[in-house]
């Protein structure tokens, strides 16, 4: 029979080791996030806070909050539901994911759910359906995130919805108004979202050929946007040739525009300063608002900023420079305007690899990539002295066992504790972990708290 000290000893030992297991730490703060699971907007920093909202399961939204000052993590939390979720287990439908924004009141705001509406929501004015519905949540107490009711202020008819805070206190709703065939529109308001100002189009959509059997290819759009100087918001997109019949539609984009919204005069300028008509049409961007013609070279919208000039740099992925439209969407691209022309092209950064844009001065150019190495992601800054043509790569910030990293946008009001949030896909689930990067790496969580799901039973 063991000795009453023998039996102390080692239930004491076994508390030591449940303990440390308890306080292992890892890089990612939730594992729950589904599909592609991070939009552009999805996070910001509110009085020593940093909210982050992502899609989780079922594609509902899921909101997290770290505070920095006491290194303490809140959530996540399931901030509503998504009508996409019943598209599920069949098809994952990621264009309803969460885009947050805090309000002058502390209050957290986020637009979810949308890949069009449906007929039964009734006739779409500026588009065509397709499924979900765009909805509008808010915490019912400032700073809190653990309880959420809906809105019922915008259209159900809505996708890759976008909040943007101007510096004067507005907040913007951008989004496309329904499926592929739907105009691009802004709302704006001026009383932290209880009210939005009528929806104002200013990308076009239309019919360009109806073909023998009375399918039609219309001309449509995929813009990105970044917030500009003090109330500017500022655009770079690319046009998708949208092909009649289910059996010819495909991916097909090309060439890249940009063009600048000054909020507080509602007008809309080109690179050189000439205000534009809106909303913009195929044609009219062509002799407006170009940057570069692909011709045959298929494209995927990228990313702009500015630089200390306040000239506009901008980039895309673009397909192989062999000529070949089907070359596939691999090489990230990056041009600046001059002051009187656009100048650039191809770059020698990783094939594939995505992040997001910096620029320091027109030579100055840094990328923050999520790429892969051997077998491990990892999310690196990569730097270019010579104005975007050679890049080298300098810290790395996050290196994980397994596949590449995707971004968010850089944080609006971001701590240096917490500038993006990024998410790396688990290895034959499509569910994802999600990590809160900083400047020198990302913010860790006990594990037993960022496993939220038991992945190995999701894989049986």
């Amino acid at each position: 029979m063991k000795s009453f000290s023998s039996i102390v000893i080692i239930l004491g030992s076994m508390l030591f080791i449940s303990c440390q297991a308890q306080q292992e730490k890892v890089n990612y703060f939730a594992n729950n996030a589904f599909g592609n699971p991070v939009v552009g907007n999805t996070a910001e920093y509110y009085k020593g806070v940093t909210y982050v909202a992502y899609q989780g399961e079922h594609l509902d939204p899921y909101v997290a909050a770290y505070d920095h000052k006491k290194d303490q993590w809140t959530g996540p939390y399931k901030a509503g539901t998504n009508l996409l979720g019943e598209l599920l287990p069949d098809k994952v439908d990621s264009h309803g994911k969460p885009t947050l924004v805090v309000d002058g009141e502390g209050y957290i705001h986020l637009v979810f759910g949308g890949h069009g509406g449906t007929p039964e929501m009734g006739k779409n004015p500026l588009g065509n359906h397709h499924a979900g519905k765009q909805i509008h949540v808010k915490s019912k107490k400032p700073l809190d995130i653990s309880q959420w009711e809906e809105v019922d202020n915008i259209t159900p008819f809505g996708t890759y919805s976008q909040f943007f805070k101007m510096d004067n206190g507005d907040i913007y709703l951008i989004f496309r108004h329904g499926a592929h065939r739907s105009n691009w529109v802004y709302q704006v308001s001026r009383d932290n979202c209880r009210t939005f100002s009528p929806k104002v189009s200013f990308l076009k959509a239309k019919p360009v050929a109806t073909r023998p059997d009375g399918t039609e290819d219309w001309d449509s759009w995929y813009p990105d946007f970044r917030k500009g100087r003090g109330n500017d918001i500022i655009m770079v997109y690319n046009y998708h040739f949208c092909k009649g019949g289910a059996e010819r539609h495909d991916g097909e984009r090309h060439h890249g525009y940009y063009m600048r919204f000054d909020t507080d005069n509602k007008t809309w300028y080109n690179v050189k300063g000439e205000e534009l008509q809106i909303p913009v049409t195929k044609e009219y961007a062509d002799s407006m608002t170009l940057v570069v013609h692909t011709g045959d070279r298929w494209n995927h919208i990228g990313h702009t900023c500015l630089n200390h000039d306040d000239h506009p740099h901008v980039s895309w992925y673009e397909g192989d420079y062999d000529g070949s439209k089907h070359g596939g969407l691999k090489q990230l691209v990056n041009y600046r305007w001059t002051g009187e022309e656009w100048i650039g092209g191809k770059t020698n950064l990783p094939v594939e690899a995505r992040g997001e844009m910096k620029v320091t001065s027109p030579d100055s150019i840094q990328y923050l990539l999520g790429d892969s190495e051997g077998k491990n992601g990892e999310l690196a800054w990569w730097l270019s002295t010579d104005g975007g043509r050679d890049f080298i790569k300098k810290e790395v910030l996050v290196e994980e066992t397994g596949g590449r990293f995707t971004t968010s946008q850089f944080i609006r009001n971001a701590h240096p504790d917490a500038r993006i949030v990024a998410t790396q896909k688990i290895k034959g689930t499509n569910y994802s972990k999600v990590y809160l990067v900083g400047d020198n790496a990302s913010i860790v969580r006990a594990k037993s708290d960022a496993d939220i799901l038991n992945i190995e039973e999701l894989k049986k």
